[in-house]
């Protein structure tokens, strides 16, 4: 797979220490969202009641250049999580995942917004119902 950026693998450590900016820009996800939803929501019902043949509406028109603004910011903050490394994973619950090693196979260290620190890891196939606990020895 020629052109894809290399994986970038943390130690818990490391990933650890990505938290305060991860934190922010998760944040701003779960917060923006919403509101993308919210406009999207909105421009179907204006989109719905308008007449085809007479184009968008002045509404319209307004409408679809913020859900166009807030997509971009939304995919801004996704591209900066890219750029540290970590796969964001979930507007709902805020989701973060990092590349990771831990006995030897590639795993993903599991962080979700309102977590202190990263205290769980999950196999790359098993996604979040598959999380446990970083084993005790991992922590130190």
């Amino acid at each position: 797979m020629s052109g894809t950026r290399p994986r970038k693998h943390f130690t818990l450590a490391d990933a650890n220490r990505t938290l305060p900016l991860v934190r922010r820009i998760v944040a701003d996800l779960v917060t923006l969202h919403p509101q993308w939803r919210e406009l999207v929501a909105r421009y179907e019902l204006v989109a719905a009641g308008a007449r085809p043949d007479w184009g968008e509406s002045t509404e319209q028109v307004a409408l679809r250049s913020r859900i166009e603004d807030v997509a971009g910011r939304i995919n801004d903050y996704l591209g900066e999580l890219e750029q540290i490394g970590c796969v964001f994973k979930g507007f709902d619950e805020g989701l973060v995942d990092f590349y990771g090693r831990l006995d030897g196979r590639d795993i993903f260290w599991c962080w979700k917004q309102g977590e202190e620190r990263i205290e769980h890891w999950h196999d790359l196939d098993t996604g979040y119902a598959g999380r446990q606990p970083v084993p005790e020895v991992v922590r130190q």
